[in-house]
């Protein structure tokens, strides 16, 4: 039960956000809003997957991306059901709500919304979104129940 609520909780915040900043704060018109030395606001849209790879310009590779995530998401949606450990089950609903917020940004606006630039001194962070976010979690949960959890669960 863990994973799909985390991942029904990203969802929400995600695409929460995401409405708020495009059309109650309007982000696009206010940017960049810098919050402190280390976080801004501003707006970049992203055709492609993490960290801008891959960007497509056409309507297929839209499209490519929208099944593969979607595929994702129902490939990890089973294995959650599967798995009896909490942290798996919340890492795998973390990418999973966050796989489906990026895909209703793909299918409603053709491209990620993504807002959140952390930046320290000179150096900047890619921008980012709460789906993003949950996404790195998620990815950081599975290599740590993998690489920590997995070897005391066989010791």
């Amino acid at each position: 039960m863990i994973g799909f609520s985390l991942a029904l909780l990203t969802l929400i915040a995600d695409q929460a956000s995401k409405l708020y900043f495009l059309f109650v704060y309007d982000l696009p018109v206010r940017e960049p809003v810098v919050l402190n030395p280390f976080l801004s606001l501003i707006v970049v849209w992203n055709r492609g997957i993490s960290y801008g790879l891959f960007q497509q310009h056409s309507s297929l590779g839209r499209w490519i991306l929208i099944v593969v995530s979607i595929a994702a998401a129902i490939g990890l949606s089973i294995w959650i059901r599967r798995t009896a450990g909490k942290l798996l089950a919340a890492s795998l609903g973390l990418i999973v709500g966050g796989a489906v917020g990026n895909v209703i940004d793909r299918l409603a606006y053709g491209a990620v919304f993504d807002f959140i630039q952390f930046q320290i001194g000179g150096w900047s962070w890619y921008v980012f979104n709460i789906a993003d976010a949950a996404i790195v979690a998620g990815v950081v949960g599975l290599l740590y129940d993998s690489f920590v959890l997995e070897k005391r669960r066989k010791a």
